[in-house]
């Protein structure tokens, strides 16, 4: 039997009550605490989802020594200070994606899970759901040939709010860092880190990037073609194209979704989703709990590795196009 698990969250937004939902799934995982910078929202969270304590601080809830890990759900803008707060109290991080803000924050906090020997995993929860994986599994397999070219997208259309995460500079905002990291990580997941890229952003009257479209190349002749967006709608599919036919992970990609496969010779077929219950946030939960009965402090799926890879690649998109956040990117841009 796997331990029981203390969970805390450290940040009371919409995430984290989809998160909390999902945690309720899983037998070992135990709603302990909720930590919020307002000790009423984080009553208010403990009570709706049945967290034992509730804390007004963050200081105070990695001060608990009954949590055992700590699910990071605050703005990316926010991310590096609250792991290292984590990870130098010997709490267990899963910190929400974007891990951070550039490759230079990231190796920051690799550097503090290593002196610390605890553990970290970014909370890339696509990289666990089934769907993505049988998808990459029949990619690997050959039946379709060689992949050439990755087509992904995501997009809504959001109202500009300056004070709003999505629109503030000051939390990280615009569409990259959001939901681009979504296309990106389709990419890097299925053909590696490309050699080339070129990005080609619009702004907001914020001064965040709005939209982006990103080209990557690659020395052997694929390619992939990423679009995020806040201010229009797309299907939120990812397209991977091949010498022997395609494969669609359907709207929304990201999520347990369906796969449909067209073959060469016109064979269609769809594979129907097996996720039944939640959001699918448990499955990285679970993960996240083996790694711990194995008294791991990193990923063997989700590994420091990918993650510096995947900031890597959106920093060089931001270097490309412009995108600048000045209270982080000092060393990044100069």
């Amino acid at each position: 039997m796997s331990k029981i698990y203390n969970w805390a969250i450290l940040g009371c937004g919409k995430i984290a009550t989809k998160f909390a939902n999902d945690l309720k799934l899983l037998p070992n995982a135990k709603l302990y605490a909720a930590s919020s910078r307002n000790l009423e929202r984080a009553q208010n969270f403990a009570n709706d989802f049945g967290f034992e304590v509730a804390y007004g601080s963050y200081e105070e809830m990695v001060a608990d020594k009954n949590v055992d890990v700590v699910y990071i759900a605050t703005p990316h803008s926010f991310h590096h200070k609250h792991t290292l707060l984590c990870l130098k109290n010997k709490k267990a991080v899963l910190c929400e994606k974007a891990f951070a803000m550039n490759v230079h924050e990231v190796e920051e906090m690799i550097a503090c899970a290593k002196d610390n020997n605890t553990f970290l995993m970014e909370a890339f929860w696509t990289m666990f759901q089934p769907s993505f994986n049988q998808a990459m599994e029949i990619l690997n397999s050959g039946e379709l040939g060689k992949l050439k070219i990755v087509r992904s997208d995501f997009a809504f259309n959001a109202p500009v709010l300056e004070d709003k995460r999505l629109y503030n500079p000051k939390l990280g905002g615009g569409s990259l860092l959001d939901i681009g990291i979504y296309p990106v990580f389709a990419a890097l997941s299925s053909l590696g880190v490309p050699d080339t890229i070129k990005s080609f952003a619009e702004f907001s009257s914020t001064g965040t990037e709005e939209s982006i479209n990103i080209i990557f190349q690659y020395q052997n002749g694929e390619m992939a073609n990423l679009t995020s967006s806040f201010s229009s709608y797309s299907p939120t599919q990812t397209e991977y194209l091949c010498e022997k036919g395609y494969l669609v992970l359907n709207p929304r990609w990201y999520t347990p979704t369906d796969i449909t496969i067209w073959k060469e010779g016109g064979e269609l077929r769809t594979i129907e989703s097996q996720h039944r219950e939640g959001f699918g946030y448990q499955y990285e939960a679970k993960h996240v709990m083996e790694c711990l009965d194995s008294e791991l402090i990193e990923s063997p799926k989700m590994s420091w590795e990918m993650s510096m890879k995947l900031v890597g690649i959106l920093d060089r998109i931001r270097v490309d196009a412009g995108i600048f956040f000045p209270d982080h990117d000092q060393e990044l841009f100069f």
